[in-house]
C-alpha cells in the first residue's frame, strides 16, 4: 500500500457517520492537498444500511456487522460512531490489539473506561483520536492536550450540552417554564424521547470527566463527578436570578486548589457580564483560567452532522502525521500516559465553598425571615441580599429569596434540613450555586 493513502473503516452511520462520509467526498481534494495523503473510505458498517437512506458511499464494502470493519485487513484507522458501551467497548479495544488507529466521538465509553482504553492504545502505540467526544465542533482536547500544554490551568467552566443550554435559554428569552422548553427541544430533535441522559447532567458529567483529566493531568473516575440536572429550575428562578444579576446555565465545573480537584455539573448562576451568560440555543462553550495565559473562551456548535464531523475528520487527518512511519510517537490521548497521570483527592461536594441562591416558599407573618436568618445564622452562613415578594390572592404563601455569602455546602445542607422542619416553609427549597469570578 503506498504511504500517501489512508483506508478508513466506519462505523455507524447516523448523524455524525452521515457527516463524516458528506465531509470525506466534498472536500476529499482539499483534505489530501493539506497532508499529502488521500483518505479512501473503504469499509461501512451500519446495522441499518439496507434498511434506510444512506450517503453515497462510492466503492466503499458494505456490511451489517461492525466486526468485519475490525477485522478488515484492508482499514488502517477505525472511526467509532455508534455511541454507548456495548458494543463499541470490545469493538475499539480489538481494533487496538490489530495495531489500528482509532477514531470516536464516545464519551461515555471514554468517561466509564477510560483507563483500560487510554491504557491499550499507549501500550500498543496506536493513535486514539476522540476531539469529538466534548463540544461537538470546538476542538477543545487539541487545544488543552497541546496549545495550552505550556501553561497550568486552575480551572475550567463549561456549558458542554446543548439541550439543557437551549431549554435554559428558552425559559429566559421566551418566558416559557421547563416542560414547555422541554418539549419544544424534543420538537428540534435536541432532546430524545427519554430526556434523562441530557437534563439530569450525565452528559455533561461525561464530557467534565474527560476536560478534567485533560486540564490537569490527574485521573478523575466518572462516579466521582458530582451531577445535578435542571428539572427543578421554574420560571420564577430565571426572573430572580435575573435580579439579582445572573443568568443560570448547566455548567461542568473542574477546579485544582490546594492539592485536591472538584469536578461538578449543576445549574450554576453566573453573572450577566460574564461571557459565558449569552452563550444561548444549543450552542456550547468552555471558559478557561490558566496561571500564565489568564482567561480564554472556546465557543461554537456543540453538536450536529457537520460540526461534529469536522472535529472526527481533524482526528482522521492527525493520523496521518505518522500513518507509515517506522517507529512513530503517539502523543497519549490526554496528553500523558495514563500511568503518569497523577491521583489527588476528588474534593466531595459537601466541602466546596460557594455563593447561594435560595428560594422558599414561606408564610407571610411577622419574624418568618428573622427565624430563618437564625438558622442560617447558626450555620455560619450570612445573607448577603433578600427579595420578598407580597402575597397573591388565595395564597397564603409568599417566594423569599436569599442570597448568601460564601458558604460551606455541608453547612448549607444541614440548614435547609433544619429548615424544612419548620411549620412556615413549604416544600422544597430550590438552591442554586452561584459562580462569580467568570471573565
Amino acid at each position: 500500500m503506498a504511504v500517501d493513502e489512508l483506508r478508513l473503516g466506519l462505523i455507524g452511520l447516523g448523524t455524525v457517520g452521515t457527516g463524516v462520509v458528506q465531509l470525506l467526498a466534498q472536500n476529499a481534494d482539499a483534505l489530501a492537498r493539506k497532508r499529502n495523503c488521500h483518505l479512501r473510505l473503504v469499509h461501512v458498517a451500519s446495522r441499518s444500511i439496507h434498511d434506510k437512506p444512506h450517503p453515497d458511499i462510492g466503492a466503499a464494502r458494505v456490511s451489517t456487522d461492525p466486526w468485519a470493519v475490525v477485522h478488515d485487513p484492508d482499514v488502517d484507522v477505525v472511526v467509532e460512531l455508534i455511541g454507548g458501551t456495548e458494543p463499541a467497548r470490545p469493538l475499539i479495544l480489538e481494533a487496538i490489539e490489530r495495531g489500528k488507529a482509532v477514531v470516536t466521538a464516545n464519551k461515555a465509553l471514554l468517561a466509564l473506561h477510560a483507563e483500560e482504553i487510554f491504557s491499550a492504545a499507549e501500550a500498543r502505540g496506536v493513535h486514539l483520536g476522540f476531539e469529538a467526544s466534548v463540544a461537538g465542533g470546538i476542538p477543545i482536547i487539541r487545544t488543552l492536550r497541546e496549545s495550552l500544554a505550556a501553561d497550568r490551568n486552575r480551572a475550567l467552566f463549561g456549558i458542554v450540552n446543548g439541550t439543557c443550554n437551549y431549554i435554559l435559554t428558552m425559559m429566559r428569552e421566551e418566558d416559557a417554564e421547563f416542560e414547555v422548553a422541554l418539549r419544544s427541544a424534543q420538537d428540534m430533535g435536541l432532546a430524545e424521547a427519554d430526556p434523562s441522559f441530557d437534563i439530569d447532567g450525565v452528559d455533561a458529567a461525561q464530557k467534565l470527566t474527560l476536560l478534567a483529566m485533560l486540564a490537569f493531568g490527574v485521573r478523575v473516575p466518572f462516579e466521582a463527578v458530582y451531577t445535578e440536572g435542571i428539572r427543578q429550575l421554574s420560571q420564577p428562578d430565571i426572573l430572580f436570578a435575573r435580579e439579582f444579576g445572573y443568568e443560570i446555565k448547566l455548567l461542568a465545573i473542574a477546579k485544582e486548589e490546594n492539592g485536591a480537584v472538584e469536578v461538578r455539573v449543576h445549574p450554576t448562576m453566573v453573572p450577566q457580564r460574564s461571557l459565558l451568560a449569552g452563550v444561548g440555543g444549543a450552542y456550547n462553550a468552555i471558559f478557561v483560567q490558566g496561571e500564565a495565559l489568564g482567561s480564554s473562551l472556546y465557543f461554537g456548535s456543540g453538536a450536529g452532522s457537520l460540526p461534529t464531523a469536522t472535529s472526527v475528520v481533524s482526528d482522521i487527518m492527525e493520523v496521518t502525521r505518522t500513518h507509515g512511519v517506522a517507529s512513530p510517537r503517539h502523543l497519549p490521548g490526554l496528553g500523558l500516559a495514563w500511568k503518569d497521570l497523577r491521583s489527588v483527592p476528588i474534593r466531595s461536594i459537601d466541602d466546596v465553598v460557594s455563593e447561594y441562591y435560595v428560594r422558599f416558599q414561606a408564610s407571610d407573618g411577622p419574624g418568618v425571615l428573622g427565624t430563618i436568618a437564625g438558622i442560617l445564622g447558626e450555620q455560619s452562613i450570612s445573607i448577603a441580599s433578600v427579595i420578598q415578594r407580597g402575597q397573591s390572592d388565595g395564597d397564603a404563601t409568599v417566594p423569599l429569596v436569599l442570597r448568601t455569602h460564601a458558604a460551606c455546602e455541608r453547612n448549607l445542607k444541614t440548614a435547609l434540613q433544619q429548615l424544612n422542619q419548620l411549620s412556615v416553609v413549604q416544600g422544597q427549597p430550590v438552591c442554586i450555586r452561584i459562580e462569580e469570578n467568570l471573565g
